[in-house]
């Protein structure tokens, strides 16, 4: 069961269900089970509704306005150079292999879009990104906890691009400039529940930019597990139900292709997970 933040009509943002191309409004402009997704993620309705389907107003999910796909966390937090295949190409190989923590780095709630909405590249950068990412989100109360315990604590699972301005980024040793720039963290389309995803292990992450297959790995090939990324960052900060953890994107950025695969006006960039659907968002040049 695919689950959705959206806007029906107006500006009022609401959540629901979606699924066959409908899309069931279970919000505060529907059947007004809870205001939003974070919400029912906290109340422990998110993966419950069954019923509620029936009576819950319906629209064609084309007619449908997709917000992120949680709009408001509490915290997001991401994950640096966490496939070893990115590690590869970014010349950080033999470094991890004596690496004992993951590189942390935060992206603000307000810099993120939906599904099909434009990532906004700023006009003074000439070094526009794509990371294709899965992102989790946390489901109960979380701190100081176990790797063994780990995977009872997450709701369920998205797709995020961590749209990335590489000039600004990489200008001091500090990423979160280049991270955070308004428009830039695609997220969505979808939540799916943990429990309907099995072995994350058998999930592929791909990543098109018009058309052409950019970045594809397994899901298994993280450097640092789920597991130990939810015990480490619980290590240091107490994470909410709705707070997002971004685990890190594959090889075959932009910025290390030959030639450059740098992000330009108008292009349409695809991130695909198994089982998570497709998130795609077409590049706006700001001015």
């Amino acid at each position: 069961m695919n689950y959705a933040s959206f806007v029906t009509s107006g500006d009022a943002p609401t959540w629901g269900v979606v699924e066959d191309g409908i899309a069931y409004d279970l919000g505060p402009t529907g059947a007004n089970l809870a205001p939003t997704l974070r919400s029912a993620v906290e109340q422990g309705l998110f993966g419950m509704v069954g019923p509620e389907l029936q009576n819950a107003p319906a629209y064609a999910e084309e007619a449908i306005k997709f917000l992120p796909a949680i709009p408001d966390p509490g915290k997001i937090v991401c994950v640096g150079v966490n496939y070893r295949s990115h590690q590869q190409e970014t010349g950080r190989e033999a470094h991890r292999t004596e690496q004992k923590a993951p590189t942390i780095f935060t992206r603000f709630a307000d810099t993120q879009i939906g599904h099909l909405q434009p990532a906004q590249m700023p006009l003074t950068t000439s070094e526009f990104d794509y990371e294709g990412e899965m992102a989790l989100v946390i489901g109960q109360p979380a701190f100081q906890v176990r790797e063994a315990d780990a995977f009872q604590y997450v709701a369920g699972y998205s797709i995020y691009n961590d749209f990335s301005v590489r000039d600004w980024q990489l200008a001091t040793t500090q990423w979160t400039p280049g991270k955070n720039f308004p428009g830039t963290g695609g997220f969505g389309p979808y939540l799916v529940p943990a429990t309907v995803l099995g072995d994350l292990d058998r999930l592929v992450l791909e990543t098109r930019v018009n058309g052409e297959v950019r970045q594809k790995a397994s899901v298994g090939d993280l450097y640092f597990t789920i597991p130990e990324l939810i015990a480490y960052v619980t290590a240091f900060t107490k994470l909410s139900p709705g707070d997002v953890i971004v685990t890190g994107t594959p090889g075959g950025v932009g910025r290390f292709m030959t030639p450059s695969g740098l992000l330009a006006e108008g292009d349409v960039v695809e991130v695909e997970v198994t089982g998570l659907g497709t998130l795609r968002n077409t590049v706006e040049l700001v001015h």
